[in-house]
């Protein structure tokens, strides 16, 4: 009977469809559509490169996917940042590389798609989308009419989903470890009996009961290897199930055939022996995979599932409860002691101290008082306190961490790439020494020639070759996070290792970026600026066109009443705008006056403000050094990396911090385009650069360094450029992310070692005839777990 083209199983006549001029049966209307669509939207590949059937079509009706597009059922899902609008989805039916490839093409082609990842491990699929163009309801539609089933990745889907792939492992692990019990049980009887005496009556029946046994072994336990091989001879691609399959199915072939003809040996003990190790190294790798995938989850539980509001009142008698995704921005919500804050806001009434570790991993309490920030996730330590809600949702600072700490786990780095080569590599080696084994013991000793061909095959599966890098990046990735130190990119890990020259930036980097107002020097008064009052709530007005740091010095003395026409902020120099029928200038001289000689009035932060092109006053602006910056740079500099200081301020502000810092290598009153041409500079001389930031005036050099870090307050533009996120905003915890990307490069060599020198070494005791396959089977097993715990080291 023929098989469906689409899903595999057992075609029906008069389902039928011309594939690529060739007519393919189908197991139904379903699977039948589902091709069609595929090969006319020129996706045809796609069956030539998959390497499993895919799941049979689901018969629900797609009109039930509009209930995606009510913006009530969106905001659990779909966020938007900076305008644009991100589905995040869980796709199930994803075999095989070939999936994610269909899935990214086939998406892509809808009109108002402008980006499709996917990621093949975890299922997690971000769409960035324009609603305008193309409902939500559309990609889930599109989806299924290529065999796909989508569904809103949320905390609860995606952990039903990994958990029922959890018990699927854990119950293949069970019924293996019950058969190679059981089996081994038989197996001491065979040898007992041949040693002893044992009829041939009774021998077959043992050898029996060990085929019974063994059988459900092999065709359940054992599947995923089969699957795998199966799809990576559809793909000419050999992967490390190759070896383990043919021993596997050799194994049982030749005991098989002892058991039906009465002659031979039999090896069913050593097939369920060999099936158990095996999984169980698979799922311990499983479970360390889907660790840093389950605690990026976990951030979002932090977050408590109802909250208390008030109506506006601030009465402890006036509030309700309504659940926390009801949150709105604005709303004012009492957080009792001990209670966890449901969203980012600001504080309005009490003081307290909250404990922000679950973001920042610094564990010592921060102090909160009116007019400050707390984050979601964060627990009220000390008294209830009133806030007013800012960001709610995917807008938090913390949904934002899941996001990047998802976008790390998508990424690939080149190591991983090149290990999965050499193990594909090594397994046709393998293949090719088997069967050189095999011909060699067929002409000395052929009764040995299929248990130490078994052996060769067994011994060196190249598992924890394969297992060498990934492992040892997802634990690193999991400690650094622990200590505040979000990697958005795995790759990062690797490029820290070349890193020549660490270049700062100066406010809100080296110094803590809250800026004050020291000092005004009057230059000519004027009749709308004839006081200091008068003089900050101008500055103040004029700063809502820019989020600079230095905008939030003058915020408290912003005047509503002042109404500036055609605001302006110019990275890097300075704001502008109309008031009262005359133009207002403030920041660097050489903006305010760009055409004047203008001297200052004496070293620091002096900012200009000018009236009609006429100098009105001079503002003194101090920023504190940050306490650990003498210590992270002394730590930086003797791990032989060459500082530097890359500044927007004057060299008279500069100099003094860089001489208390011991910097020699400097350049100040840079532009964006200065700083950018500076870092392409190094770059151009061989150096490889670490750039540290936080400004939208630093983002274009943070795109270019070979490695970023944001900190934790830089602006949100600012933290997606970044390779690293600095979220506990201490200097220190540069020297940690240097010190643990070269532990990792010194993990994953030690791996990679002890993977190659145990393949080699084994290879000739086992081709030799000295190790038995039962033997082999935990030598394998035990050689990757080694490289397991070796690679968790890093995660203390």
């Amino acid at each position: 009977m023929s098989s469906c083209f689409h899903c595999g199983l057992p075609a029906v006549e008069g389902f039928d469809a011309r594939i690529d001029g060739q007519v393919q049966p189908f197991c139904c209307a379903g699977c039948q559509a589902i091709a069609i669509a595929i090969t006319e939207g020129g996706l045809g590949q796609f069956y030539q490169y998959r390497q499993t059937a895919n799941a049979k079509a689901d018969a629900t009706d797609i009109d039930d996917l509009e209930v995606y597009d009510l913006a009530q059922v969106q905001s659990d899902f779909v966020r938007v940042e900076d305008g644009r609008s991100i589905a995040s989805l869980l796709i199930e039916g994803i075999s095989c590389a070939a999936c994610v490839w269909l899935i990214e093409k086939h998406l892509t082609q809808l009109k108002g798609v402008k980006k499709v990842s996917v990621n093949a491990a975890s299922h997690h699929a971000n769409i960035e989308f324009d609603p305008a163009l193309v409902p939500v309801s559309q990609i889930f539609k599109s989806l299924k009419t290529i065999g796909f089933s989508a569904k809103a990745h949320s905390e609860h889907e995606s952990e039903q989903y990994w958990a029922e792939r959890q018990k699927s492992a854990l119950i293949r692990l069970g019924l293996a470890g019950i058969g190679m019990m059981q089996a081994g049980m038989v197996s001491v009887a065979l040898h007992a009996g041949s040693l002893q005496g044992i009829t041939e009556d009774m021998q077959s029946l043992l050898r029996w009961a060990s085929l019974i046994l063994a059988t459900p072994v092999l065709m359940y336990c054992a599947l995923p290897f089969y699957r795998a091989t199966l799809r990576a001879l559809k793909t000419r691609h050999l992967v490390m199930d190759v070896p383990v399959a043919l021993a596997l199915s050799l194994a049982y072939l030749a005991s098989a055939y002892a058991t039906f003809s009465g002659h031979g040996e039999v090896y069913f003990d050593s097939i369920a022996m060999f099936t158990f190790f095996l999984l169980l190294g698979r799922y311990l790798e499983q479970r360390i995979r889907f660790k840093n995938f389950i605690s990026i989850g976990a951030l979002q539980k932090a977050l408590p599932i109802t909250c208390k509001v008030s109506d506006g009142a601030r009465k402890l008698t006036a509030l309700k409860t309504i659940p926390t995704r009801m949150l709105k921005v604005g709303d004012c919500v009492w957080v009792p002691a001990g209670e966890v804050f449901p969203c980012d806001a600001v504080v309005v009434e009490g003081h307290t101290s909250a404990d922000e570790s679950l973001l920042t991993g610094e564990s010592n309490p921060v102090e909160k008082n009116v007019g400050q920030s707390v984050v979601a996730g964060s627990h009220n330590i000390d008294s209830g306190i009133w806030v007013e809600a800012t960001a709610c949702g995917s807008d938090t600072a913390l949904a934002k961490i899941e996001a990047l700490s998802l976008s790390a786990e998508s990424s690939r780095p080149k190591r991983l790439a090149i290990a999965d080569r050499v193990a594909g590599y090594f397994v046709a080696c393998v293949l090719i020494v088997a069967a050189a084994v095999a011909g060699v013991w067929l002409w000395l000793d052929s009764s040995k020639a299929l248990w130490v061909t078994l052996s060769v095959l067994v011994v060196t599966c190249p598992c924890a070759l394969s297992l060498a890098a990934p492992t040892a990046l997802t634990a690193a990735l999991n400690y650094l996070r622990s200590k505040g130190l979000l990697a958005t990119s795995a790759e990062a890990l690797d490029t820290l290792n070349s890193v020549t020259d660490i270049v700062f930036d100066k406010t809100g980097t080296l110094t803590e970026g809250i800026l004050e107002v020291a000092d005004v020097k009057w230059v000519e008064r004027c009749e709308a600026v004839n006081s200091k009052a008068q003089l900050l709530s101008f500055i103040g007005s004029l700063q809502r066109a820019s989020n600079h740091p230095i905008a939030e010095a003058f915020a408290s003395f912003d005047d509503p009443a002042l109404v500036v026409e055609r605001p302006k902020a110019v990275t890097g120099a300075g704001v502008e705008g109309i008031i009262d029928g005359k133009r207002y200038r403030f920041g660097r001289a050489k903006y305010c006056l760009p055409d004047a000689t203008v001297e200052y009035p004496g070293p620091g932060l002096w900012l200009l403000l000018v009236c009609q092109n006429t100098p009105v006053a001079w503002v003194l602006l101090r920023d504190r050094l940050r306490d650990e910056a003498n210590e992270a740079v002394q730590l930086l500099a003797a791990s032989q990396k060459c500082i530097h200081i890359l500044s927007g301020d004057r060299e008279d502000n500069v100099a003094p911090l860089a001489q208390t810092l011991s910097i020699t290598a400097t350049a100040s009153g840079q532009s964006p385009e200065q700083k950018l041409a500076y870092v392409r500079s190094l770059q151009q001389a061989g150096r490889c650069v670490l750039m540290v930031g936080d400004g939208i005036n630093d983002v274009p050099v943070l795109g270019s360094a070979d490695v970023s870090v944001a900190m934790g307050k830089a602006s949100r533009l600012a933290k997606s450029r970044a390779d690293v996120v600095l979220l506990a905003e201490d200097l220190r915890l540069l020297s940690t992310l240097l010190s643990t990307s070269r532990r990792v490069d010194v993990v994953i060599r030690q791996n990679l070692t002890w993977a190659l020198c145990y393949n080699l070494c084994a290879l000739p005791a086992a081709a030799a005839g000295f190790v038995p396959p039962w033997a082999a089977a935990i030598g394998m097993s035990a050689s990757s777990l080694v490289v397991l715990i070796n690679a968790l080291r890093l995660q203390r």
